[in-house]
């Protein structure tokens, strides 16, 4: 390569740092090496060297501190290969690490060959998915398909709603009881309980607590108010 790889190791382990910088050192083809201990210090020395790739720890001064860094790195310095640096792996932290614009992830306590590959192969833009990456992504996007498809599921049921069961079970959603709703909306307690079986039956359930649990965990009433 003619201009060769400038690389900044960003983890607040300063033992980690050393050894990386150690590993990466002794190639050639690596012509510059920076260092950074939090978030804040990556996107300064960022900006200061410009570095070709990023081996960025998640777990810094806080437990996304690298996902918010990357973010704002790669807003400013799209091209810029980021390989998020971790000691153990996490789905949800992985796939949000994707989703922020990584290329690859390493484990700290990986072989000096496998971070060599990394790095390397980020800089050149042939960074692979690997078979344990995508395994863990196409979890997370079956998961994400789920929810959707249960958010829509629930979605129709609700639109099966009349006005008065819709107003009823936003009122039990928000924590009223019967007898509250029943103040509130100036009927008796006979025609709530007759529009709360209606709900449940829609619902083909048997409990009242498992409809608002299922209603508010998927943010239902939120999202139709902003359709």
């Amino acid at each position: 390569m003619e201009q060769g790889i400038k690389v900044l190791i960003v983890d607040d382990i300063p033992s980690v740092c050393k050894r990386i910088n150690n590993i990466l050192k002794k190639d050639p083809e690596i012509i510059e090496i920076h260092t950074a201990q939090n978030g804040y210090e990556a996107i300064l020395k960022t900006s200061l060297h410009k570095p070709d790739v990023i081996l960025m720890d998640i777990h810094m001064e806080t437990h996304t501190a690298g996902i918010k860094a990357t973010h704002e790195i790669l807003l400013h310095f799209p091209n810029i290969k980021i390989i998020m640096l971790t000691v153990y792996e996490e789905d949800e932290l992985i796939f949000s690490a994707f989703q922020a614009g990584v290329v690859d992830y390493v484990l700290k306590d990986a072989k000096a060959d496998v971070i060599l590959s990394a790095v390397k192969d980020a800089y050149r833009d042939s960074s692979p998915i690997r078979p344990n990456i995508a395994k863990k992504l196409r979890g997370e996007f079956k998961r994400i398909k789920g929810n959707e498809e249960s958010l829509l599921f629930y979605i129709n049921i609700v639109s099966t709603l009349t006005s008065t069961e819709l107003e009823t079970l936003k009122l039990l959603c928000e924590g009223k009881s019967r007898s509250e709703i029943c103040d509130i909306r100036f009927v008796e307690e006979s025609t709530v309980k007759s529009q709360i079986r209606s709900i449940l039956r829609k619902f083909k359930s048997k409990d009242t607590k498992e409809v608002i649990n299922i209603i508010n965990k998927l943010n239902i009433f939120t999202v139709l108010n902003n359709i």
